[in-house]
């Protein structure tokens, strides 16, 4: 062996390795499994609550769906409180300890809920039940690959992330089919018990997933050191303003977490873009059920697709050509998929391409991304983080609503969703760019922890 090749890890290493990954799989998915339980029945109970009277904004009736875009403007508000709350909770708790009180947390709002559905609810009830689910997804995801990236080395990174990803699209999955096949057989209240279970689940997993953590910890490879190894917690020495403006600020100092929140935030505004595009094509050609149908049919081979790549693509991928070239995947995909529906703006093109968009996103693009977190410090993995996943991709998603409902004023008409496309595929360049960049700071990261500092840095000057 070579002195610049890492050492190969030891048998007990692996079998912790595989224990934290089973741990952090159940984990993910039981979060997963919960946002998709939870995604049909707040969006339904909204839905249904303004779908005969509207809803009465200062004299204005707004129909059921336009009240839900105001739900979707108030998410980057409660994402603001979000930040907050959770830099306020990272300065004195992490890993499995931020999880399971998070998970808590959680818990305890299903219990408020389902005795407020129980008893008829009415607006207060579905506007905090809306923002409850979309907070839901923001907070434990992020809290999640917080904790992950925390416990892990990068190379570790390479081996884990895209076994672990696997419970993410398993579980949205199973989440989709079981309320689809059981929506109508329990209240909007039961539902509240079956999300303690699975919230319970999550506390068990998470506590599961820091023991492992720990044992791998102690026999962690030399070279192969977690960020949260030993560094102890940051102190609350700031005060309030500094919960708003910690992680924005961390942000903005380091260039490789501006390329993250480039990453971030531009896939957000195509992510938009390319569902206007897909919902616009999709009601041109088709009307009445079909359109239904058609958003069904399409939805279930994105889960499909999504799954068969996380099972079979995304750890090979990560493993033989890092986390640069796995970053690729979507935006190229995306690129290909636009300049085909430019070619031929036909209802089979928009449908691959929301198909291509999401699928990679659930599955590899996700897993590359998270990884990218593993090289920074604890303070960034939780306060910056929280900043990029809460502010800057609620805030991305409101500009994409922006940016479609201006483009589509501006160029009427079904020729017009070329211009969109235009706009989406300048977007994904400059989102090339800060991908390439990621890619190769954290390919250094790789360098140093395989030779070491000094090596890695001479090895890097030309």
């Amino acid at each position: 062996m070579r002195a610049d090749e890492p050492r190969p890890a030891t048998a007990g290493s692996r079998r912790d390795e595989r224990l934290l990954a089973a741990a952090m799989l159940g984990y993910f998915f039981l979060v997963i499994t919960s946002f998709w339980v939870k995604k049909p029945l707040k969006k339904g109970l909204f839905i249904e609550h303004y779908h005969e009277s509207g809803f009465d904004l200062f004299g204005l009736v707004l129909r059921a769906s336009q009240a839900e875009l105001l739900a979707k403007v108030l998410n980057l508000a409660v994402a603001v409180v979000a930040m907050m709350a959770f830099t306020w909770l990272s300065r004195r708790f992490r890993r499995e300890r931020l999880g399971c009180l998070l998970a808590l947390l959680f818990m305890g709002g299903y219990a408020c809920f389902a005795a407020a559905l129980a008893s008829g609810g009415g607006a207060a009830t579905v506007w905090s039940f809306y923002l409850f689910g979309d907070l839901f997804s923001t907070v434990m995801v992020a809290g999640f690959f917080a904790f992950l990236a925390d416990s892990v080395s990068v190379m570790q990174a390479r081996r884990l992330y895209g076994p672990i990803g696997i419970g993410g699209v398993a579980g949205g999955l199973l989440g989709a089919l079981v309320v689809r096949s059981a929506i109508d057989a329990l209240p909007a209240h039961a539902w509240m018990g079956v999300l303690l279970l699975l919230g319970a689940g999550i506390v068990a997993a998470a506590r599961l997933a820091g023991r492992a953590a720990g044992r791998l910890a102690a026999r962690r490879l030399p070279g192969e050191t977690a960020a949260g190894d030993e560094t102890p917690p940051v102190p609350d020495v700031k005060g309030l303003r500094s919960l708003a403006t910690e992680g924005i600020s961390l942000v903005l100092r380091s260039r490789y977490l501006l390329a993250i929140a480039a990453i971030v935030g531009l896939y957000e505004i195509v992510s938009v873009l390319v569902d206007f595009q897909f919902t616009e094509t999709v009601t041109h050609y088709l009307s009445g059920p079909d359109i239904g149908r058609h958003f069904s049919s399409v939805y279930l081979v994105t889960n499909a697709v999504a799954f068969g790549i996380q099972l079979l693509v995304t750890g090979a991928v990560l493993r033989r050509f890092g986390v640069g070239i796995a970053l690729l995947a979507l935006p190229v995909v995306v690129l290909a998929g636009t300049a085909g529906f430019v070619a031929v703006p036909a209802l089979l093109a928009a449908s691959f391409l929301s198909v291509g968009d999401n699928a990679l996103n659930y599955s590899i693009n996700q897993s590359a991304r998270e990884a990218l977190w593993v090289p920074t410090d604890p303070a960034e993995k939780y306060r910056a983080k929280a900043a990029i996943d809460m502010v800057v991709q609620r805030g991305a998603k409101t500009v994409g609503v922006l940016l479609g409902l201006g483009l589509s004023a501006a160029v009427s008409g079904f020729g017009g969703l070329r211009v969109v496309s235009l706009v989406v595929a300048v977007l994904v360049v400059v989102w090339i760019v800060a991908v390439r960049f990621a890619g190769r700071r954290f390919s250094k990261s790789e360098e140093t922890e395989i030779r070491g500092p000094a090596r890695a840095e001479a090895s890097s000057t030309p």
